[in-house]
């Protein structure tokens, strides 16, 4: 289908193209394809450690659909199509290792879909390297197999942009319709917001240039974000208030949305921070962060060949898209994580992978396996500091969560154990280690009193957890404490009573 800097369309009905031995090209593309999601699913098991222990957040989806763990608060914010996604497995089972295979595997497959879509756009060589670069941060291998948003929006852009270029070249592709359809739906169940500033390019397109018009691919991505945002929607009205209120709330829990010129902060979270905030502290060393400086410069390198080889516009389209994508992030919100980004990374590296090629394939029959080496060369040392990295956030996170296993046996020791309620510093986390309910009466997770809190002790066990040496909540001052690890454990007497130790 694609071999050349000739684009083939994808939805155009026509035999498929052979090579020089008679082979269809459609099928070695998708091997290429299927490569690059396979060893995608393979690393993400070997690296990360289908044993690590769910994060803060993940404990707040997966708690929503848990078989045996009481519902986290769930913050404005926030969205339930990672619920949902991990539903199949965690409303049965309550297996961490279990879940991570799942989800791992569910995110090569979905890569190799999101590739797929993009066939006839770019020449496969380009669509098998921009998913090889992608797939190989280590941003993206931590956060494929976690109960995480910001990946399957990556993915729902992919597949959104793919769809919505192939639509636009055969308006009669109707499967290019249901995959912009699809793919705005998947972005929107996951990031209502998110949704909106990946697609904002598509809708202008649609809407102010008079020659792309489309209404029914107007109409598809449309009900795409209304239908995938409509759950948030509706959840707005019937427990936060209403919609202006859940994004005013929103908005308020990630410190105000306004003009926040936050790129050195992502620059700082590239060394491995998964949340940065504040983010103080220098930038990580050059060799870990040198990627992200050529990022731009290879962009713009793939836009130049793109004009070229007269396919600018499906190189335009997910350059704009990364750039609204990543807006927000870099300049309206004062702090930072690296996953924030992965949309963005996704569309860019369609981009930069076809200026890569074109550095090796661009130059004269003598000069390519030079070329080709040093490419290589310069790609081994950044996989050599993407994996650097990685070990590292993996052994720092496993220790942090291995920390709120043992602090929920202590408290399990202590005597409290299901159903019973959790509050103060790192309630939510240790909480759904340890089984309980977690509450706060201030802060972006309030959602009980003193008042509540003093009333449940007399029912069932509660405890308050705080940082040690800090001073516990007015209501637990004279309650027994005792220290694990780095919490300091104010337990109410009943819980002792009932047979502590």
């Amino acid at each position: 289908m694609v071999g050349s800097s000739n684009v083939t369309l994808v939805g155009a009905r026509r035999p498929g193209p052979v090579d020089g031995t008679g082979s269809p090209v459609r099928a070695r593309g998708e091997g290429w394809l299927w490569a690059v999601a396979g060893v995608f699913t393979a690393a993400q098991l070997v690296l990360v450690r289908p044993g690590l222990g769910l994060g803060w957040d993940e404990s707040v989806y997966v708690s929503q659909v848990s078989s045996d763990a009481p519902a986290a608060f769930f913050s404005a914010p926030r969205a339930r199509g990672v619920s949902w996604l991990v539903a199949p497995v965690a409303s049965w089972s309550s297996s961490t290792p279990l879940l991570r295979v799942f989800l791992a595997v569910l995110s090569g497959l979905a890569l190799y879909l999101a590739l797929r879509a993009w066939r006839g756009l770019f020449p496969v060589r380009v669509l098998a390297g921009a998913g090889a670069l992608f797939a190989t941060l280590w941003v993206t291998l931590f956060y494929g197999p976690q109960a995480m948003p910001n990946y399957w929006v990556a993915i729902g852009a992919l597949l959104c942009v793919g769809c919505f270029l192939r639509a636009q070249a055969d308006p009669g592709d109707r499967a290019a319709r249901w995959g912009v359809g699809a793919g705005a739906a998947l972005m929107a169940v996951m990031r209502p917001t998110d949704a909106v500033w990946v697609t904002l390019p598509l809708l202008l397109l649609l809407v102010c240039v008079p020659g792309r018009r489309r209404p029914r691919l107007l109409v598809a991505l449309l009900v795409g974000l209304a239908g995938g945002a409509a759950p948030w929607v509706i959840e707005a009205y019937t427990a936060y208030g209403g919609l202006r209120q859940r994004l005013s709330d929103g908005s308020r829990v990630q410190g105000g949305l306004g003009w926040n010129l936050a790129v050195d902060d992502q620059l700082r979270s590239l060394g491995g921070r998964t949340l940065c905030r504040p983010c103080t502290g220098g930038a990580p060393d050059l060799t870990v962060t040198l990627w992200w400086y050529v990022l731009p410069v290879l962009a713009v390198l793939g836009l130049v060949v793109a004009v070229r080889a007269r396919r600018a516009e499906n190189t335009l389209v997910p350059l704009a898209c990364a750039v609204t994508a990543a807006v927000p992030y870099l300049l309206l919100i004062g702090y930072a994580a690296p996953r924030f980004l992965l949309p963005a990374y996704a569309l860019l590296f369609l981009v930069v992978a076809d200026g890569l090629a074109h550095l090796v394939t661009g130059v004269g029959r003598t000069w390519r396996p030079v070329a080709a080496t040093l490419l290589a060369l310069v790609l081994a040392g950044h996989l050599a500091a993407q994996y650097s990295v990685l070990s590292r956030t993996v052994e720092r996170t496993t220790a942090s969560r291995e920390k709120w296993t043992r602090t929920a046996a202590e408290l399990h020791r202590l005597g409290v154990r299901p159903p019973c309620l959790l509050t103060g510093h790192e309630a939510i986390p240790v909480g759904f280690y340890a089984r309980c309910s977690s509450g706060h009466t201030h802060g972006n997770n309030a959602n009980t009193t003193r008042a509540e809190i003093l009333g449940t002790a007399e029912r069932i066990p509660v405890a308050a957890l705080t940082a040690p040496g800090a001073a516990p909540p007015g209501y637990a001052r004279d309650w027994p404490s005792h220290r694990s690890g780095r919490f300091d454990l104010y337990v109410a007497p009943a819980a002792l009573r009932g047979g502590g130790e």
